[in-house]
């Protein structure tokens, strides 16, 4: 099976599980925090993934994980249910696909917007208002800063660029200059 197809069919049944009970929100943050802590800790991802370990200690281990993040009884049982079915390397793409559903749900979407230098808190207050009328959603905006730019803004939301970079417009202008 396709991992993103996996990754979606887990993701509906913990996101309709959620719906159901109304804890859709605090699922998707418990079970991004055990992804998080997946991908921030090699060690940690080994443990739960390695055939080495018997099934048993994996479950010890991703016990002790999520009772140190106080993550709720469905979260430790969806989990669970990973370990049993050696699907839990899944769970940081599990982890993706429910935070689009939960966004898509609450009206939201996310942006990554990369600007040479931080951007002033007015400026952001005027790019984020334009991104919500661009989407019709509300923006979630992650900011990066990356000096190549040279000025400008790079956006990048859902699927769409917006690219308003001073090196793009530096680019078109030397590749309209060559032809």
């Amino acid at each position: 099976m396709i991992a993103g197809s996996l990754a979606r069919r887990y993701a509906r049944a913990v996101f309709a599980i959620g719906v159901e009970d109304g804890s859709y929100e605090r699922l998707g943050r418990e079970i991004a925090a055990v992804a998080d802590a997946m991908r921030a800790s090699d060690t940690l991802r080994d443990a739960l993934t390695a055939p080495v370990f018997s099934r048993a200690q994996r479950r010890a281990v991703l016990e002790k994980v999520l009772e140190r993040l106080g993550a709720s009884r469905t979260t430790r049982n969806f989990c669970l249910l990973l370990i049993d079915r050696e699907r839990i390397a899944a769970l940081p793409d599990i982890a993706r696909e429910l935070a689009a559903m939960i966004d898509d749900k609450a009206g939201r979407v996310r942006a990554v917007v990369a600007t040479a230098v931080p951007l002033p808190a007015d400026v952001e207050q005027r790019l984020r208002a334009a991104l919500e009328k661009a989407s019709g959603k509300t923006v979630h905006m992650t900011k990066q800063v990356d000096p190549s730019l040279l000025g400008g803004v790079v956006a990048q939301l859902g699927d769409t660029r917006y690219d308003g970079s001073l090196r793009t417009q530096l680019d078109r202008m030397r590749q309209a200059l060559v032809k």
